[in-house]
Protein backbone atom coordinates (compact mmCIF):
# COMPACT_ATOMS: atom_id res chain seq x y z
CA UNK A 1 0.00 0.00 0.00
CA UNK A 2 1.29 3.33 -0.90
CA UNK A 3 1.69 5.82 2.04
CA UNK A 4 -0.41 8.26 0.25
CA UNK A 5 -3.86 7.45 1.83
CA UNK A 6 -6.25 5.52 -0.97
CA UNK A 7 -9.39 6.80 -2.82
CA UNK A 8 -12.60 5.13 -2.75
CA UNK A 9 -14.01 5.60 -5.96
CA UNK A 10 -17.56 4.03 -5.90
CA UNK A 11 -18.61 3.18 -9.56
CA UNK A 12 -22.38 3.94 -11.34
CA UNK A 13 -24.22 2.54 -7.80
CA UNK A 14 -27.67 3.58 -9.11
CA UNK A 15 -30.70 1.39 -8.62
CA UNK A 16 -31.35 0.52 -11.98
CA UNK A 17 -27.97 -0.78 -12.06
CA UNK A 18 -27.79 -2.76 -8.77
CA UNK A 19 -31.39 -4.08 -9.72
CA UNK A 20 -29.77 -6.26 -12.96
CA UNK A 21 -26.88 -7.59 -11.43
CA UNK A 22 -26.53 -10.74 -9.47
CA UNK A 23 -26.45 -10.42 -5.65
CA UNK A 24 -27.22 -7.08 -5.71
CA UNK A 25 -28.34 -6.87 -2.06
CA UNK A 26 -24.27 -8.40 -1.37
CA UNK A 27 -23.26 -5.87 -3.64
CA UNK A 28 -24.92 -3.16 -2.02
CA UNK A 29 -24.15 -4.31 1.77
CA UNK A 30 -20.09 -4.41 1.27
CA UNK A 31 -20.15 -1.41 -0.54
CA UNK A 32 -21.99 0.19 2.51
CA UNK A 33 -19.25 -1.83 4.56
CA UNK A 34 -16.29 -0.10 2.50
CA UNK A 35 -17.77 3.21 2.74
CA UNK A 36 -18.19 3.10 6.86
CA UNK A 37 -14.76 2.15 6.85
CA UNK A 38 -13.50 4.62 4.44
CA UNK A 39 -15.32 7.12 7.03
CA UNK A 40 -13.78 5.64 9.96
CA UNK A 41 -10.08 5.40 8.38
CA UNK A 42 -10.63 9.36 6.76
CA UNK A 43 -10.25 8.42 3.28
CA UNK A 44 -11.30 10.33 0.11
CA UNK A 45 -14.42 9.07 -1.58
CA UNK A 46 -15.78 9.90 -5.30
CA UNK A 47 -18.80 8.31 -6.47
CA UNK A 48 -19.65 7.86 -10.09
CA UNK A 49 -22.81 7.97 -11.90
CA UNK A 50 -23.47 6.63 -15.46
CA UNK A 51 -25.77 8.98 -17.59
CA UNK A 52 -27.63 9.88 -13.89
CA UNK A 53 -30.41 12.32 -15.97
CA UNK A 54 -31.49 8.81 -17.70
CA UNK A 55 -30.75 5.94 -14.85
CA UNK A 56 -30.97 8.10 -12.18
CA UNK A 57 -28.50 8.77 -8.93
CA UNK A 58 -26.44 6.60 -6.18
CA UNK A 59 -28.54 4.98 -4.35
CA UNK A 60 -29.91 7.43 -1.46
CA UNK A 61 -28.71 4.57 1.43
CA UNK A 62 -25.09 4.88 0.37
CA UNK A 63 -24.46 9.01 -0.20
CA UNK A 64 -25.82 8.90 3.53
CA UNK A 65 -22.72 6.93 4.39
CA UNK A 66 -20.49 10.15 3.43
CA UNK A 67 -20.20 13.25 5.37
CA UNK A 68 -20.40 15.75 2.00
CA UNK A 69 -20.60 12.76 -0.71
CA UNK A 70 -19.43 13.94 -3.87
CA UNK A 71 -21.02 12.48 -6.78
CA UNK A 72 -20.09 13.03 -10.51
CA UNK A 73 -22.08 11.88 -13.81
CA UNK A 74 -20.21 10.08 -16.66
CA UNK A 75 -21.57 9.18 -20.35
CA UNK A 76 -18.13 7.62 -20.69
CA UNK A 77 -18.20 3.53 -19.39
CA UNK A 78 -14.89 4.48 -17.85
CA UNK A 79 -14.97 7.06 -14.89
CA UNK A 80 -11.40 8.08 -16.17
CA UNK A 81 -13.15 9.31 -19.63
CA UNK A 82 -14.91 11.96 -18.23
CA UNK A 83 -12.56 14.98 -17.84
CA UNK A 84 -14.56 16.40 -14.68
CA UNK A 85 -14.10 12.58 -13.11
CA UNK A 86 -10.33 12.42 -14.27
CA UNK A 87 -9.64 16.18 -12.76
CA UNK A 88 -11.18 15.58 -9.47
CA UNK A 89 -9.48 12.47 -8.97
CA UNK A 90 -6.23 14.38 -10.04
CA UNK A 91 -6.75 17.51 -7.93
CA UNK A 92 -7.28 14.94 -4.81
CA UNK A 93 -3.72 13.59 -5.07
CA UNK A 94 -4.30 10.25 -4.77
CA UNK A 95 -2.34 7.64 -6.40
CA UNK A 96 -4.29 4.38 -5.26
CA UNK A 97 -7.69 4.18 -6.18
CA UNK A 98 -10.20 1.27 -4.44
CA UNK A 99 -12.94 0.36 -7.07
CA UNK A 100 -15.90 -0.97 -5.77
CA UNK A 101 -19.13 -0.80 -7.91
CA UNK A 102 -20.81 -1.71 -10.92
CA UNK A 103 -20.69 -3.47 -13.28
CA UNK A 104 -17.38 -5.40 -13.34
CA UNK A 105 -16.71 -6.41 -17.02
CA UNK A 106 -17.65 -2.90 -17.96
CA UNK A 107 -17.18 0.45 -15.89
CA UNK A 108 -14.95 -1.25 -13.30
CA UNK A 109 -12.87 -2.82 -15.79
CA UNK A 110 -12.17 0.38 -18.11
CA UNK A 111 -11.70 2.26 -15.17
CA UNK A 112 -9.23 0.57 -13.43
CA UNK A 113 -7.56 -0.14 -17.12
CA UNK A 114 -7.49 3.49 -17.87
CA UNK A 115 -6.38 4.21 -14.20
CA UNK A 116 -3.24 2.04 -14.37
CA UNK A 117 -2.63 3.60 -18.04
CA UNK A 118 -2.26 6.99 -16.05
CA UNK A 119 -0.13 6.11 -13.42
CA UNK A 120 -2.52 5.23 -10.54
CA UNK A 121 -2.49 2.05 -8.27
CA UNK A 122 -6.03 0.37 -8.34
CA UNK A 123 -7.23 -2.50 -5.76
CA UNK A 124 -10.58 -4.36 -6.88
CA UNK A 125 -12.22 -4.79 -4.05
CA UNK A 126 -13.83 -8.46 -4.69
CA UNK A 127 -16.53 -8.45 -2.51
CA UNK A 128 -17.30 -4.54 -3.43
CA UNK A 129 -18.22 -5.17 -7.02
CA UNK A 130 -20.48 -7.04 -8.92
CA UNK A 131 -22.24 -8.17 -12.34
CA UNK A 132 -24.67 -9.55 -14.75
CA UNK A 133 -22.95 -12.37 -15.35
CA UNK A 134 -20.39 -13.96 -12.96
CA UNK A 135 -18.34 -16.01 -15.44
CA UNK A 136 -17.80 -12.26 -16.96
CA UNK A 137 -16.71 -10.84 -14.23
CA UNK A 138 -14.37 -13.70 -12.90
CA UNK A 139 -12.72 -13.48 -16.72
CA UNK A 140 -12.14 -9.69 -15.74
CA UNK A 141 -11.16 -9.88 -12.45
CA UNK A 142 -8.22 -12.42 -13.33
CA UNK A 143 -7.04 -10.51 -16.21
CA UNK A 144 -6.64 -7.35 -14.13
CA UNK A 145 -4.98 -9.41 -11.52
CA UNK A 146 -2.39 -10.08 -14.11
CA UNK A 147 -1.57 -6.27 -14.28
CA UNK A 148 1.30 -4.61 -12.58
CA UNK A 149 0.24 -2.80 -10.02
CA UNK A 150 -3.16 -3.85 -9.62
CA UNK A 151 -4.84 -5.96 -6.77
CA UNK A 152 -7.32 -7.74 -6.51
CA UNK A 153 -8.36 -8.21 -3.46
CA UNK A 154 -11.77 -8.64 -0.72
CA UNK A 155 -12.10 -5.34 1.48
CA UNK A 156 -11.48 -6.82 4.35
CA UNK A 157 -8.06 -7.68 3.25
CA UNK A 158 -7.33 -4.34 2.25
CA UNK A 159 -8.88 -2.78 5.03
CA UNK A 160 -6.43 -4.91 7.82
CA UNK A 161 -3.83 -4.18 5.66
CA UNK A 162 -3.91 -0.75 5.88
CA UNK A 163 -5.18 -0.67 9.78
CA UNK A 164 -1.37 -3.17 10.08
CA UNK A 165 -2.42 -4.09 13.82
CA UNK A 166 -4.45 -3.93 16.72
CA UNK A 167 -2.74 -0.59 17.80
CA UNK A 168 -4.26 1.36 14.93
CA UNK A 169 -6.93 4.00 16.71
CA UNK A 170 -9.31 2.41 14.14
CA UNK A 171 -9.18 -1.03 14.17
CA UNK A 172 -11.64 -1.38 17.35
CA UNK A 173 -14.64 0.50 15.81
CA UNK A 174 -13.36 -1.17 12.45
CA UNK A 175 -13.84 -4.90 13.60
CA UNK A 176 -17.14 -4.07 15.20
CA UNK A 177 -18.26 -2.96 11.12
CA UNK A 178 -16.52 -6.51 10.53
CA UNK A 179 -18.85 -8.07 12.69
CA UNK A 180 -21.91 -6.17 11.66
CA UNK A 181 -21.38 -6.27 7.60
CA UNK A 182 -20.02 -10.07 8.25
Amino acid sequence: MSPALPLLLCIDLQPAFLAAICDSQRVHWRCSFALETAKGLGLPVLFTEQVPAKLGRTAAELLALVEEPVALGKDAFSALGDKSIADHLKASGAKHLLLCGIETPVCVYQTARDALREGYQVTVLTDCVGARRTDDATAVLTHLAAQPDCAVLPAETVFYAMLGGAKHPFFRAYTQLVKKYG
